[in-house]
Parts: C-alpha cells; structure tokens; sequence
C-alpha cells in the first residue's frame, strides 16, 4: 500500500480497471502520504471526507465497468480553483474563511471523469511569485535537496504546491495555473511534466483571477503521457467563460507516438540570454541532438521581439490584477479589517487591502494601478499591448514558414534556495520567467519536461512551444524528449 502514491496515473488506471487495487486504498494510501508530508508543506487543506466519498463512488463505477480515465485517481487541486465548500484562499489573507457554494469548471470535469480530491495545493498569493514564498501558509518546500546540502529549496511557483505533491509522491497528478510560467517553471524545478494549454483549451470560469487575458489552467504530472489523459478531462468549450472556444477537444493520448520524422523543430536564437548557465545550454542543444536523432530537422529561427516580452509581461498582467483584484474589499466575503466607531467604509475599505494583501501583491497592485492611470496608459498599458501584438506575429510567422514546434530552456536556472532571494531586486525574481512570458503574451501552448541533471543533483528542464490548439502535436514532441531523455531521477524522503 506505501507504494500505491508513487504510481503514474496511466499505470493506476490499468490496476484499477484490472482489479489490482482499489480506489478506496489509493485514495487511503495518498491521504495517508499526504498527511504524513507536512515540512514540505504542499497541501493547504486536505479534504479528506469529500475523498473517501469520491472514492466510494469511483469503486463503484470501477465495478460496474464504467470507468473513465480519471475513474479513482487522487489529484491534488490548487488553491486558485473553487472547489465547492472547500476553502478557496488564492493563499491570501484577505480571503481568510471564503468557501465557494459553487464548482469551477475544471474541477467540475475532472470530479465528472472519476478523479478524487485530496486537498487544495499551496501557491504564491494570488499566483504572484515564482517560488511560492508569497503565500499566506508559508512556503512550500521542494522535496528535492542539493547534494551535501539540507538547505530547503524553492518548488518553483506560482505552482509550487502542486509541483511538490506531485514530486514527493503525494498524489498522482494535480491542477496549476499558468499566467506568465507557473506551470512550468515549477515543472522544471521539481522534475516533473507541466502543460499550459493554448489560451482558451480550458475554463477560466470558477478559478481565481490574476491576469485574465493571460491565465490558462493545466496539469502537472509525472509523465508526458498522463498529461494528456489529464488534460483531455479538462479540457472543452464552457458557455459560462467567453474565452473558453468551442474548438474540439482530441485525444492527447493517442497522439503521444515519438516519432519526429517529417518535424521541423525551431530553435530561437533570442533565448541565448547572457549568463545563461552553461548546463542549461548543454541540455538545450542535447534536447535539439534527441530530437534529432528521432528524424527531425532542427532549424534556427529569429522571434526578434523576445528581449520586450519581460517588461511587457510585467505591465501586462499588474495591470489586469490591479483591475480584477478591485473586488476585494472586505464588504462581501473574506477578511474584513476592525475599524473605530467615528472611521467611515473607506478607512475599512483601505486597511483590509493594506492588511489583506501580502507586499509582492500589493506592489503588482501598485504598478497596474500606476500604469492604467491617466496620463500613464498611452506610455506603458498601450504600447504593452503593442508589444504582445509584435511577439504574437513573431511567433505566428515562425509557423508560417513551416515550424511544428519550438524548443527552448524552461527556466534560467535549477531551483534555488527558500530566502536566496529575500533582498535581492524584484526583477531578480522575475527573470526566472524569461523563457516562458512569452508563451502566455502569444496564447500559445508550451510544456516542460524534466531531462536532466544539474551539477548538484537538481532537475532542469526543457521546454516546448507548440502551434495554436496543436496540444497533441506539442505533446508528441515532448513524449519524444521524456523517451529519449530517461529521466527517472526521484528526491529522496527526508521529510
């Protein structure tokens, strides 16, 4: 039974369909990991009374041979999507005591395919941060160590809770969000396989905002392969979410065969940035060797404006946060800040967001008030915008001339430590999302996967963008990597 979390979520569906395990003993085998998982401190909340009923009825429908793909896995959720009666904190104060009466849509999917809900995933507040050290429970911890060193390490973020569950063998997959990388980024760090799908593939509808032109759910997985089984379910047109396109949903599995003959891969010279760590070039031009020698063509490309990507981003997405984080007030739901007798709703109004807000949000908040304000919009909001519109054509005629897919670096760097960071310059921090910022302005899908090793034992990733709604084809390219990579490096438990 110890070992039932540590299976891939393609591996537990056969024994489940086959009758080698139960549902209601995994579900107990990851309830029991998870618990016993508290310095990582990846789970926010577990739901262990709406798990052992989902359980009872995954058995059921497992007995009765209807049995979808999800039919019994236990996933992990992160706490940006409502899940009904369950808190639903974004990781942040001013949120402290909200629980949903509603169901967001992917969740909605997933519960309708069989999965299991564990618990709601540590993040940064809000989904503002790249190592979840912003959020209101305290930092997630990676459950990988440098070697020779017990420093705790980052899981990435905004995901990182969901990064760490997923590594540490807590679950067997689990939901993220990505705005600017937060799937990936943390994906890279923790050695497992996150997707953002293309802007649209999923509802947004029932998830917390951040930045809505920019965010997208996704799964992050162990494999490639159990990926697309999780974001098939996911997946599909919502009529509550105007973004959402009624595109049809393929199956992401069937498509996942590695061979790359006919492919033609780009490699964008932009993303050669100066310092960049000479074992992350290593892997780069490994992963262009893997594929190939899997009968693809590797063809450099130019997408000229990736250098305004970064300050574009971060005008971009302060900018709709300071808009859709306006509801916040203290007046309907959530904390509300103790005022005197002779104080007006103003004065609450402004110490519950001061009391509220952590400072990495409140700083995002400040910005995009800052940049949408008369007088700024034309100099920073409007010539962002431009910029977004330059990258989508640099991206779109890269596929134009032929491009199947792109592969760069997922991140700058392997993790690094919890506090490294603490004094350093805010960009310093935001760097980290200088590979993936891109994928979001444009609307495209990308997924990381783990390929190898830094000189210090922690995982590095690599990163692939695929064409618009071309997941499948994404997919494939990165099953190729997962294949011909190996990587089968695991953290050990010190937890």
């Amino acid at each position: 039974m110890s070992g039932l979390p540590s299976l891939t979520i393609a591996e537990a569906r056969r024994a489940l369909r086959a009758g080698e395990i139960g549902a209601i003993e995994l579900t107990e085998a990851c309830l029991a990991a998870a618990e016993a998982s508290a310095p990582l401190n990846a789970f926010s909340a577990l739901t262990a009374d709406k798990a052992r009923y989902q359980a009872t009825l995954a058995a059921a429908r497992l007995k009765e041979g209807d049995a979808p793909d999800l039919c019994g896995i236990p996933l992990g959720i992160k706490d940006l999507f409502c899940v009904e009666d369950e808190p639903a904190r974004a990781a942040s104060r001013i949120l402290e005591g909200f629980r949903p009466p509603y169901e967001s849509t992917v969740t909605r999917k997933l519960w309708e395919a069989g999965a299991i809900c564990l618990g709601k995933l540590n993040m940064d507040e809000f989904a503002m941060g790249s190592s979840t050290e912003s959020s209101a429970y305290g930092p997630a911890i990676s459950p990988w160590r440098r070697q020779g060193d017990p420093a705790p390490l980052t899981p990435g973020g905004s995901s990182g809770g969901s990064a760490a569950a997923v590594a540490a063998d807590l679950c067997l997959g689990a939901t993220g969000t990505d705005t600017g990388g937060s799937i990936r980024q943390p994906a890279a760090f923790a050695g497992i396989v996150g997707v953002k799908p293309t802007y649209g593939r999923c509802s947004r509808w029932g998830i917390i905002a951040f930045a809505s032109s920019l965010d997208q759910a996704g799964p992050m997985t162990r494999t490639v392969r159990d990926a697309a089984i999780m974001l098939r379910a996911m997946a599909g047109h919502d009529p509550k979410d105007s973004t959402s396109s009624p595109a049809p949903v393929p199956d992401f599995e069937a498509a996942l065969v590695g061979d790359m003959r006919g492919k033609r891969i780009g490699i964008p010279k932009e993303y050669r940035v100066a310092g960049m760590p000479a074992e992350i070039e290593a892997l780069w031009h490994q992963g262009a060797d893997w594929l190939r020698a899997a009968g693809a063509e590797i063809v450099e490309i130019s997408l000229p404006h990736t250098r305004y990507a970064l300050p574009a981003y971060y005008v971009i997405a302060p900018a709709e946060a300071s808009s859709n984080l306006a509801r916040y007030d203290g007046v309907r739901y959530g904390h509300r800040a103790k005022i005197g007798a002779n104080e007006g709703i103003t004065a609450m109004y402004e110490r519950t967001r001061a009391e509220g807000f952590g400072p990495e949000v409140r700083r995002r908040v400040m910005i995009g008030t800052y940049v949408l304000s008369a007088g700024y919009y034309d100099a920073y909001y409007l010539r962002a915008q431009k910029v977004r519109t330059l990258i989508r054509r640099d991206f779109e005629t890269a596929f134009a001339e032929g491009i199947d897919a792109i592969l760069t670096p997922a991140t700058p760097s392997a993790a690094f430590g919890i506090g490294e960071m603490a004094d350093a310059d805010p960009v310093q921090m935001y760097l980290n999302d200088v590979f993936t910022v891109t994928v979001n302005l444009a609307g495209l899908p990308g997924a990381a996967v783990p390929a190898g090793l830094d000189g210090r034992g922690l995982p590095l990733g690599l990163q692939v963008i695929g064409r618009p709604w071309d997941e499948a084809g994404m997919l494939d390219v990165a099953f190729a990597l997962e294949r011909a990579s190996g990587f089968a490096a695991k953290p050990e438990k010190w937890w």
